[in-house]
């Protein structure tokens, strides 16, 4: 009864959302206080300042990490719309003569990550969704939009594979490659699933997508042990992109004159490789570290460094009108949201709610405890509708769990995946989908059903590989 009661935060988080229909930064909200009131009526560890400030220092620590991605990506995706720059850059694909398997594979493995990867937030959907409209059925394009967000665990430069690391304990870049791993089945369940609904029934076209599939995972995954994850995303969609580009050339003649509307994109770019460059040359990182009680943060290693210098010379060029407001606008409620997940999150790592919890996953073997990760994980981002959520209410978790050193990065990559991968059919997903599409409430309900089946087949294969990989390390260990 103890443990049911110390989980009755996360238990309120769940049926504010799915069953009274409420905004995320309600539930958090409700699910922070109802923590709060708990720990202080002693129903979890004794109440101590001390921790009460740990918790204070690691939500502060870890929701500036956040931040600093979150508000200005915003300002960049304002910019974007107000110049046009995804209408230009859906024109200039619409133009390279991508169709039929190709233009599934260079829009689900090639554009939609590389777009979402830069920048997060569904503006992919942007540039997809009146492409495909263009050039599909309606319904089947509605459906490859939403297969094409698959690159979620590594959406809004690799974001919620970052803070899942600072939570788990564990080097970005470990996780990241991991992540590759768990993430590989859905995938090639993504190319697949489009290559189907667009008509596609010889062998051969379903031997090449997941040839290309399997290109990008290995990209993925080299990407993020060598170079980070928050490049990752932008690094395998791009390579494909380039082949894509390559066979418009070459087979279609196609003009590949870049639009000098979509300008930011390329300098988002050029600003994301010249801070890397910088840090592996001179260390800037080192010379400031923000440290909280178990985590800490690098701000001058940050994309979001990135996206604040393209941001201002956005400003610098185009004006500031309205702007306050409208970044303002956009970003209290996702900003909201992870604050108070991550203090929920916090307070209940650190004031002893889990403990009981994580003494019963511990007695749980390795093929067990995958798919109860997996499950958690896909519950965690498809109610919340963010990755970064999902990990701030399950990683926790994972990263005090008794395992071995070698199982934790397994582990810790099946959450960040599952709740990547269910956050991608959530419901603000579908409706921010539908809204670009101008799609009818009929849609919505049909769009809703064919996302959750998505979401419930991501997670099978996410536990299932997962469980391969645990099997693997702990017989080979």
């Amino acid at each position: 009864m103890i443990a049911l009661i110390q989980l009755s935060p996360i238990l309120l988080v769940i049926s504010l959302i799915m069953g009274l229909k409420r905004p995320p930064v309600q539930a958090a909200l409700m699910g922070s206080l109802l923590a709060l009131a708990l720990w202080f009526g002693g129903l979890a560890d004794p109440f101590l300042p001390a921790t009460l400030v740990r918790v204070l220092q690691d939500s502060t620590v870890l929701f500036l990490s956040t931040a600093c991605v979150i508000a200005p990506g915003l300002l960049f995706v304002i910019y974007l719309e107000r110049i046009r720059a995804n209408q230009a850059l859906e024109g200039w694909v619409s133009g390279l003569g991508w169709r039929g398997a190709a233009l599934a594979v260079f829009v689900v493995l090639g554009l939609a990550p590389l777009l979402e990867s830069m920048t997060g937030f569904g503006v992919s959907f942007i540039a997809t969704v009146p492409l495909l409209l263009a050039l599909l059925d309606r319904q089947v394009a509605l459906r490859i939009a939403l297969t094409g967000m698959c690159i979620m665990p590594w959406g809004t430069l690799g974001l919620a594979t970052v803070i899942g690391a600072a939570l788990a304990g564990l080097p970005a870049e470990t996780l990241g490659a991991w992540a590759a791993w768990t993430s590989a089945p859905v995938f090639m369940l993504a190319i697949s699933l489009a290559l189907w609904l667009m008509g596609q029934r010889h062998p051969l076209v379903y031997l090449a997508g997941c040839a290309m599939a399997g290109l990008f995972i290995l990209l993925l995954h080299f990407i993020s042990r060598t170079a980070g994850s928050e490049i990752a995303g932008v690094g395998a969609g791009g390579a494909i992109l380039l082949a894509g580009l390559a066979w418009a050339r070459f087979k279609e003649q196609a003009r590949l004159q870049f639009p000098r509307q979509a300008w930011p994109y390329l300098a988002l770019l050029a600003a994301i490789l010249l801070l890397k460059g910088l840090n592996a040359l001179f260390g800037i990182a080192d010379l400031l570290v923000v440290q909280g009680n178990q985590v800490s943060w690098k701000p001058l290693a940050s994309p979001g460094l990135a996206l604040l210098c393209v941001s201002l010379l956005l400003i610098a060029r185009e004006g500031s009108q309205q702007l306050g407001q409208a970044w303002f606008n956009r970003a209290k409620r996702p900003l909201l949201t992870i604050l108070f997940f991550l203090f929920m999150s916090q307070l209940l790592v650190k004031a002893g709610f889990l403990t009981s919890i994580n003494q019963g996953l511990s007695e749980l073997s390795a093929s067990l405890l995958s798919p109860l990760i997996a499950l958690f994980g896909a519950l965690s981002g498809y109610i919340t509708g963010s990755n970064v959520g999902g990990n701030a209410i399950v990683m926790p978790s994972i990263a005090h769990l008794p395992l071995a050193p070698s199982l934790l990065p397994i582990m810790a990559a099946v959450q960040n995946s599952a709740a990547g991968h269910a956050a991608l059919g959530s419901l603000p997903m579908v409706a921010l989908l539908i809204g670009l599409a101008k799609g009818s409430h009929e849609e919505e309900q049909s769009l809703i059903r064919f996302a959750f089946w998505l979401v419930l087949a991501n997670t099978l294969l996410v536990a299932a590989v997962g469980t391969l990989l645990a099997n693997a390390i702990t017989t080979g260990g």
